[in-house]
């Protein structure tokens, strides 16, 4: 995807700038030596940067002219709220902040940035231009200011037309209009808010549903950035005793360790933060987390291995040896 991307904007004259390597080393101000040195206007990170930047404290308003920078794209995850304010309080004050997301499949965005639209915390400003982008309840009706998923209910212009080997195109329907017949779904949980932004949740077919109550992974990750202790999770639910239960994964900072303290300091930032549903009925240590090869936390296959499923996607997996911690974990037993 991000291929085509610098495609189009070498098309469009602009220079672009590609850091291949950690983005922490030697230093967690490391970008912002790049981003000064060449003038960087425009600047794409993930939320996951922006979160480990903000458990580091790095201020790079104290250390770094930033004065070209104009706009700062973050996408791979839903940004915190706590992101937000660490961009404008601690890299600069004056840029446009823009969340983005939209999906490898069209090869663009749904929602994103506006420079003619403020920035409001944790959120994503606007539908993209020419996208009819709503947020739908189960019966299909639009709603502002509560959980539903994210359609698309025009055609666009990138959208793919069919799968190869998809006779009568039935995989292509399956994936994106089985749930509201001619309207695309895009498989987001995300709430639009009054201001005409939207708020995402995380992946609808990653919802969590204990007791029936449906459950944004993004509310309980939002929580985790908080913790310097943790330096990576990935929470799924798992078919047990007839119910659905929350099990957070959790992988401890370097020299850290998941003790009573720990959990119970982790449960409680859910509960006070987000709600009692959200607080995890299970929290177990593990030493890596599996990623996708675009980095982002491979929640799907995680929740097919806890719950003896066969994982769909091996071969989209970094790490796909990371998957081998999470079966028939004897925690998950009891």
């Amino acid at each position: 995807m991000m291929w085509n991307w610098q495609v189009a904007a070498l098309a469009s004259e602009a220079v672009i700038v590609l850091f291949d390597g950690n983005p922490m080393y030697p230093g967690v101000r490391r970008l912002f030596d790049v981003v000064e040195a060449e003038k960087v206007t425009h600047f794409g990170i993930s939320a996951k940067y922006i979160d480990a930047s903000l458990k580091r404290r790095n201020r790079p308003v104290d250390s770094h002219n930033l004065n070209d920078l104009r706009v700062v794209l973050s996408t791979g995850s839903p940004l915190s709220p706590e992101g937000f304010a660490h961009v404008y309080a601690d890299w600069k004050a004056d840029v446009q902040l823009a969340s983005i997301c939209g999906g490898t499949d069209i090869l663009g965005c749904f929602i994103g940035g506006c420079p003619l639209l403020p920035v409001h915390q944790g959120e994503i400003q606007a539908p993209m231009l020419g996208l009819d982008i709503a947020t739908l309840n189960d019966a299909g009706a639009p709603v502002e200011n509560v959980a539903g998923e994210l359609v698309c209910r025009n055609a666009h212009p990138s959208m793919p037309t069919c799968f190869l080997n998809d006779p009568g195109n039935a995989r292509y329907r399956a994936s994106y209009y089985e749930t509201y017949p001619d309207i695309w779904r895009q498989g987001d949980f995300t709430i639009r808010t009054g201001h005409g932004g939207f708020v995402v949740l995380g992946r609808s077919d990653a919802t969590l549903n204990p007791g029936g109550v449906r459950i944004g992974t993004a509310e309980i990750y939002r929580q985790l950035d908080k913790i310097e202790e943790v330096a990576d999770a990935v929470v799924v639910g798992q078919s047990f005793d007839n119910d659905v239960r929350v099990v957070l994964f959790v992988q401890t900072a370097e020299g850290t360790v998941l003790d009573d303290a720990l959990t119970t300091r982790v449960k409680t930032e859910i509960r006070k933060n987000a709600s009692p549903r959200h607080v995890p009925a299970k929290i177990i240590a593990v030493t890596d987390i599996p990623r996708t090869k675009s980095g982002k936390t491979a929640e799907l296959a995680v929740r097919d291995v806890v719950n003896k499923h066969p994982v769909r996607n091996l071969s989209g997996l970094a790490n796909p040896q990371a998957l081998a911690l999470f079966a028939d974990h004897p925690e998950l037993q009891v």
